[in-house]
Parts: C-alpha cells; structure tokens; sequence
C-alpha cells in the first residue's frame, strides 16, 4: 500500500554537489532523505518558494505539455529503491487512464511541486522501509 508523503525540507549545500531533500509521512512520523543534483535542488526550491522565472523550466514545460495534450497530473509514486538509487513515475490521467510514466524522483517531484495545488507524492511501502533501513 502507497504512503502518502510531502517535501518536508530541502537542503542545499554550495560546498557539495549532492544536495537533499526530505520526505515525511502525512500521517506519520517516519521521513527519508533522497540525494539529488543542485540544479534539481533549486528548482524545487524555486517552485516551493514560488519564485518567478523569466521563462519557463523544464518542469513548467512538462506541466503544460500534459496538460495541452488533454491529461491531467495525478500523482508521483516512488516505486523502487535498487543500490542506494530511487525510480519513481509521474501518473498522469489520459482519456479515462491512468498512465505512469518513469522519471527520476528529483524529477517528479519538482513538478509535483510546480502543479498548483501541488501533486501527492506517494512511497512504496516496501520501499519507506528499505529506505528507513539504510539510515541506519
């Protein structure tokens, strides 16, 4: 069963080129880090902070693609942790499907964030688990 999650802090280093966030159980205690590039750490700062751009980043374009072919942004799910490395999906609502698309966690939830209001990000549960092992 998928647990419902939400960006709980980001954490961007200018000495270090991994940069992390955290996610934190809606109804819990339990929370993770996941380690992402610098980049994808600003631009989900960016979005959280709602900071205008002068043009639109790549997760605007993604945005606005769904939506200008007809679908709609559902969710994110992170799906797997395989050798310290997370796979997610972007689920996306297309002509009465539901179509999951794979993408890089940083990636999901970047436009999950730019959505407005933002997308659920769900976790495995299997993988919270994994993930809560591995801190320790």
């Amino acid at each position: 069963m998928p647990v419902q999650m939400q960006l709980s802090r980001i954490i961007i280093s200018d000495i270090d080129d991994r940069q992390v966030i955290y996610l934190r159980e809606v109804d819990g205690d339990r929370e993770f880090p996941i380690v992402i590039g610098y980049y994808e750490a600003a631009s989900i700062d960016r979005r959280v902070k709602r900071l205008p751009t002068p043009r639109p980043l790549t997760h605007d374009l993604v945005v606005r693609v769904v939506e200008h072919l007809g679908g709609e942004l559902d969710s994110v799910m992170i799906t797997e942790l395989r050798e310290h490395t997370y796979y997610a999906v972007l689920r996306i609502k297309h002509e009465g499907e539901l179509v999951e698309v794979d993408c890089r966690p940083s990636d999901a939830i970047a436009v999950a964030v730019t959505c407005d209001p933002p997308l659920p990000i769900y976790v495995a549960e299997e993988v919270l688990e994994e993930a809560l092992r591995d801190q320790f």
